[in-house]
C-alpha cells in the first residue's frame, strides 16, 4: 500500500472515531441535561462526588481553550501520524472535545436530589424550549461551517488528496445578527432543560460562565486570522445577543423625515 492510500485509510479511521464519539457525546449531553445530570455512571458520594463533578465540569472549558491555542494544537497534533498532523487538526480537536463531553456526562456522580421538575403543560413547554435550543445550536453550527465544527473538514480533505480549506469568516445566518450564536444557543440549552438539580446547577455555573467568557479568547484568534475584516464585523455586530429593534422605530424615523 502506497503512502497516499495509507494516509487516506488513517484519515477515514480518525473520521469514524470522531463522528462516532461526537454522536455519543451529543446524545449523552442532551439526555444528561434533560434529566438534571441524572444519567451519569459515577458512584461517588458526598464531598468526593462534588469534587469529582467539579473537576469534570472544569476540564472541558480549560482544555478546550488550551487546545485552541497554538501550543495546545501542537500537543494535540501528536495524536496523529507526523505527516497528517496539520491536515487532521480540526478532526483531532473535534475528537478530543467529544471525549471531554462524553467523559463529563458518563462519569458524573448524580446526587439524586431534585430541586424542581415541571409537570403537565409546564413540562411540555420546557421540553419544547429545550428542543428549540438544540435546533438553534445546530443552526448556528451550520452557519459557522458544519464540516469545521464536526471535524469532518480535516479527514475528508485528506481522503480527497487536498489540503483543508477553511470556511471564510462567518457573517451570514445567525451570525448576521450577533457574533457568538453558538455560545448563546448552547447557553440556552443549559438553561431550558426541564429538571433542576444541584448537579445541573454546578454544570450551568461553570459552563454558563465559559459561554460568556470563552468567546473573548475566540475573538482574539479571529482578529489574528481575519484582521481588519473581523474588526469591522466586531464593531458592527453585538457580542452575545442580537439587537432588539423596536417595531415603532421605522415609524418614528419616517415621521421625523416628513417633519424635516
Amino acid at each position: 500500500m502506497n503512502t497516499r492510500a495509507s494516509q487516506r485509510l488513517v484519515a477515514v479511521g480518525y473520521g469514524l472515531a470522531t463522528h462516532g464519539l461526537f454522536g455519543l457525546a451529543v446524545t449523552a449531553m442532551v439526555a444528561g441535561l434533560a434529566t438534571g445530570m441524572g444519567t451519569g455512571f459515577g458512584t461517588l458520594h458526598g464531598p468526593a462526588a462534588w469534587t469529582a463533578n467539579a473537576l469534570l465540569a472544569l476540564q472541558f472549558p480549560v482544555l478546550h481553550s488550551l487546545f485552541l491555542a497554538a501550543r495546545g494544537r501542537e500537543w494535540l497534533g501528536r495524536l496523529a501520524p507526523r505527516g497528517l498532523r496539520r491536515d487532521l487538526a480540526t478532526t483531532l480537536f473535534a475528537l478530543f472535545a467529544s471525549v471531554q463531553v462524553l467523559a463529563t456526562f458518563a462519569l458524573w456522580s448524580p446526587s439524586g436530589e431534585v430541586w424542581y421538575a415541571p409537570h403537565g403543560g409546564l413540562r411540555g413547554a420546557s421540553l419544547t424550549l429545550y428542543a428549540a435550543s438544540w435546533l438553534l445550536v445546530m443552526k448556528s453550527m451550520q452557519d459557522a461551517g458544519l464540516a469545521l465544527q464536526s471535524g469532518a473538514l480535516g479527514w475528508m480533505a485528506v481522503v480527497r488528496g487536498q489540503r483543508p480549506k477553511y470556511p471564510p469568516l462567518p457573517t451570514r445566518g445567525l451570525f448576521a445578527h450577533w457574533r457568538q450564536p453558538i455560545y448563546t444557543s448552547f447557553a440556552s440549552a443549559l438553561m431550558t432543560a426541564p429538571i433542576w438539580t444541584p448537579d445541573r446547577a454546578l454544570l450551568v455555573a461553570v459552563w454558563g460562565a465559559y459561554c460568556l467568557i470563552g468567546p473573548r479568547l475566540k475573538e482574539q484568534r479571529f482578529l489574528s486570522v481575519h484582521g481588519a475584516a473581523f474588526a469591522r464585523y466586531q464593531a458592527s455586530h453585538p457580542y452575545w445577543l442580537p439587537r432588539i429593534k423596536s417595531p415603532i422605530a421605522p415609524l418614528l424615523g419616517a415621521r421625523a423625515g416628513r417633519r424635516a
